[in-house]
């Protein structure tokens, strides 16, 4: 197919295949990467589940963290959290190994750690710790050796907690809904990602924008996602999710899209996704 055949994709560029990704030769060290907005119901916890599956589909070890209260996360993998140790755990008790808190899942390759409502008396707990910014940091060291990448899925808030994942992380992801009112919270959250990589981690690089929640039939979307690669040009990423009833459908099923409904568009849309995370080298 010549350069001109080659189709125009929902962002306006060139609608590119990325290659499957190689095999690797062994695992680790991780990338860790933050799943990052204020705004609730962008699809932070759906592409955490989804893209670790896909890159564990794809050989990657891949660790997801549920920092977030609700623990959508782990329900979303069929992940029962009570009376279990979870993330608050780790976070309490610095001398606790962090492999007692690791629930494997039925998807090849992919653990979890998982979270509950105790997390939210965390921030509390952790105002009076020193460096209380690198708790999450510290636990993570210890296994990052035996994964490739670690996905962190953080609470729609811009608290202590967030700030403790952006502190650990090597990147960051921000899924944002194609909907007006989800462009006007992400000026703050670029401002607090630029407050920590000043003070707290220099080295975190912003690994895209997402656009989810994507209904192509609608003006306002496609307005919507025009104004956002106009906002943030090449750091927006191609791959677009679209809006369908089949996530709801995976996550009471306590399965990604991937295994789930693994034909459908949405599940080639978030292994895509992995593909071009690798393809950009954000993902080994």
């Amino acid at each position: 197919m010549s350069e001109d055949d080659t189709p125009i994709g929902p962002t306006g560029r060139p609608y590119r295949g990325f290659p499957t990704p190689p095999k690797l030769d062994g695992h680790g060290p991780a990338r860790i990467i933050s799943l990052c907005n204020q705004k609730g119901g962008v699809g932070k916890t759906t592409t955490t589940i989804n893209l670790a599956a896909s890159l564990a589909s794809y050989g990657r070890r891949v660790l997801a963290v549920d920092f977030d209260p609700q623990g959508a996360l782990s329900a979303g993998l069929g992940i029962q959290t009570h009376d279990i140790p979870t993330i608050y755990d780790l976070l309490l008790d610095g001398k606790r190994d962090p492999h007692e808190v690791i629930v494997r899942t039925r998807v090849e390759g992919l653990d979890v750690i998982p979270a509950n409502i105790d997390l939210s008396a965390a921030e509390v707990h952790l105002v009076n710790e020193v460096a209380r910014e690198q708790t999450l940091a510290r636990a993570l060291r210890r296994v990052a050796g035996e994964y490739d990448v670690i996905l962190v899925d953080c609470q729609p808030s811009l608290g202590l907690l967030t700030v403790n994942a952006l502190t650990a992380s090597h990147g960051v992801l921000i899924p944002l809904e194609c909907e007006f009112f989800a462009l006007r919270g992400v000026a703050m959250l670029i401002e607090t990602i630029d407050k920590v990589r000043d003070r707290l981690n220099p080295s975190i690089e912003l690994d895209g924008v997402l656009a989810t929640m994507y209904d192509a039939r609608t003006l306002h979307s496609r307005e919507v996602l025009e104004r956002v690669v106009d906002a943030f040009g090449d750091d927006v990423l191609e791959t677009v999710i679209g809006r369908t009833v089949k996530f709801p459908d995976a996550s009471v099923s306590g399965m990604p899209i991937t295994e789930f409904a693994p034909e459908h568009a949405a599940a080639q849309a978030y292994l895509r996704l992995a593909r071009e995370l690798v393809a950009r080298g954000a993902v080994a």
